[in-house]
């Protein structure tokens, strides 16, 4: 896996993955920044929101559950003082489906967590990372 990351100017970055997809990051204007883009912590946060959406949808799936929507909201702290990693993160999922069985979503989300998620094995090593889910 790939990255490069290319200054713009001021706090301003574009960054692009090995596949080819760019994304603008930006500082906060305090720092320098213009706004325009997602702050790099920020990224690491979207980052395993999508990595535990991707795990949890596909093993849903494949148990058969009729998983029509997934929502993944999350909620951090960081340390106060530098290096201000994640400290507390928690992790909502919200679900549409027909007949999801409770069971099978905890199963979802426990392997996900505990197993395939890189970015979640990652972010325990400095954050409590609590779960939370429900059916809508």
């Amino acid at each position: 896996m790939k990255a490069n990351v290319t200054w713009v100017n001021g706090r301003s970055f574009v960054a692009e993955s090995g596949s080819g997809h760019a994304v603008v990051l930006d500082g906060a204007p305090e720092f320098g920044g213009r706004n325009i883009g997602v702050r790099p912590m920020e990224m690491l946060l979207m980052g395993l929101g999508g990595c535990t959406a991707f795990d949890v949808v596909m093993i849903l799936e494949k148990g058969r559950e009729k998983i029509t929507g997934v929502e993944v909201s999350l909620e951090a702290e960081r340390a106060a003082e530098d290096p201000k990693v994640f400290t507390k993160v928690k992790i909502i999922y919200t679900f549409k489906g027909q007949d999801l069985k409770p069971a099978a979503i905890e199963r979802a989300i426990k392997l996900s967590s505990e197993k395939y998620c890189s970015a979640s094995i990652m972010f325990e090593k400095t954050a409590k990372i609590e779960h939370e889910w429900r059916i809508v």
